[in-house]
């Protein structure tokens, strides 16, 4: 018989992991690293043995660390390799232009990429339903800031997309 933590873990897990990876997925841009990054966030969690009094937002921040400790590490790989070597060894190269993608997502990720990292990060969260009590715990900000950040935010984007729409 599962104990209530394994219960409430599961029960989490499911209405959680969809969530969590498509914050992920939408940040990096790589669905396999965000599976495996929101996996991992779920390991750490069980792995614990015990809930966090707000496991959503905990969740988020290892997934955020873990998501930053793997762009060091690749910048790291970039550094190290030389170009050929670092093509072979991390994998295919980006999407031709005339490959098959939304030419809409394509401008909402170029605009995103312009943001400030907080600016990126706080859209993309509110974007999967996370309250202001949960962005504020996840990216270490003061609840009453959130709606002001968030606002901020979404102008930056909007700004940015423009700009990336008008470009030729």
């Amino acid at each position: 018989m599962p104990s209530p933590f394994e219960e409430h873990f599961t029960t989490l897990f499911e209405s959680e992991f969809p969530r969590l990876y498509r914050y992920l997925e939408r940040l990096s841009g790589d669905p396999d690293l965000a599976a495996d990054l929101a996996q991992e966030s779920f390991v750490r969690l069980y792995r614990r043995g015990s809930m966090p009094d707000h496991p959503g937002s905990w969740l988020v921040t290892v997934a955020m660390n873990l998501f930053r400790n793997s762009r060091t590490m690749s910048a790291r790989r970039g550094r190290l390799l030389t170009v050929a070597r670092a093509e072979a060894s991390l994998g295919d190269p980006p999407p031709l232009p005339d490959q098959p993608g939304s030419e809409e997502a394509q401008r909402v990720r170029l605009a995103l990429e312009q943001l400030a990292h907080r600016d990126r990060e706080l859209l993309l969260l509110r974007s999967e339903g996370y309250s202001y009590r949960e962005l504020a715990t996840a990216l270490g900000l003061h609840e009453p800031s959130i709606g002001t950040l968030l606002l901020r935010a979404k102008r930056a984007f909007r700004e940015a997309y423009e700009n990336v729409s008008a470009a030729p």
